[in-house]
């Protein structure tokens, strides 16, 4: 009963602490605090329910009993890291995005192309992971290299779209500027469309790096060696080892944040001209 009224008294707290927070604008320390505060009172919550209400570790852990085995378990963690995240998901991210930006402008060249690639990736981008993932792994090995065709599978086309997309922001009398000027398509490709484009080709980065991070993890639950983020989380739910997968889980839950954030934090290096950023406090 007394980890009950303590869950309660933790919510009723942060409740309190948010709403005269929220009151405070144009604070960017206030701005982070926000999240960390209702962050924390959703964990302390959490093992307030888990131990009040006597939950089982196999159906939900608590979040002590996952930090535990979280600081006992780092070397495995960190072996399953570099596994998925290194060798899997961050070459796949870049091969697959690198030639989607290539092709991209191939496509932009040709306009043939653009109406008869972007259908088929719209096409291919609609297939279940679940069903490329085998075939894939099949074809390139059970190591990192079959990871990484499946995540430049998966990052491809959605980086292509929003490239070409980007390519084509610019208005008919901004062309016929750089025309009257007597530029050639490649300067006009690199001195105005180019840069009108960074906006879409950074939202096709981002949404990249939640995509390859799910492509590399899903991957191993259909073949993999002895390491990796997805094998251990396979492998410890049929061993009951409900703490690792959520340790598993939140390994999963930083990267993908910090890779997020990287992306985002170079947008706002390179596209600090654009109206989205200039806004941003």
């Amino acid at each position: 009963m007394g980890w009950i009224v303590f869950g309660i008294a933790v919510w009723l707290a942060g409740w309190w602490a948010n709403v005269r927070l929220s009151t405070l604008s144009g604070n960017r320390a206030v701005a982070l605090a926000v999240p960390l505060i209702f962050g924390a009172v959703l964990i302390l919550m959490w093992e307030a329910a888990v131990r009040g209400f006597g939950i089982n570790p196999v159906l939900l852990p608590a979040p002590s009993a996952i930090a535990v085995r979280f600081a006992s378990s780092t070397h495995i963690l960190w072996q399953d890291f570099v596994q998925t995240v290194l060798k899997g998901a961050l070459s796949g991210y870049v091969i697959g995005c690198g030639a989607a930006f290539m092709t991209a402008i191939v496509v932009d060249r040709f306009d043939f192309l653009r109406r008869g690639l972007l259908p088929v990736g719209n096409f291919v981008a609609a297939l279940p992971i679940i069903g490329m993932a085998p075939i894939l792994v099949m074809w390139f090995g059970f190591d990192w290299q079959s990871k990484a065709a499946v995540v430049v599978v998966m990052v491809f086309f959605p980086m292509l779209v929003n490239t070409v997309e980007g390519l084509r922001a610019t208005d008919a009398m901004q062309r016929d500027l750089m025309h009257t000027y007597g530029a050639s398509y490649w300067q006009g490709l690199a001195k105005l469309r180019l840069p009108a484009a960074m906006p879409f080709i950074f939202n096709g980065l981002k949404i990249a790096t939640t995509l390859a991070l799910i492509g590399a993890i899903v991957a191993e639950f259909f073949g993999s060696p002895i390491k990796g983020m997805g094998f251990r989380i396979s492998t410890s739910v049929g061993q009951l080892a409900l703490d690792l997968v959520w340790a598993e889980i939140v390994v999963a839950a930083i990267v993908g944040s910090a890779f997020y954030g990287g992306v985002a934090l170079l947008e706002k290096a390179v596209t600090f001209w654009h109206p989205s950023q200039r806004g941003r406090t």
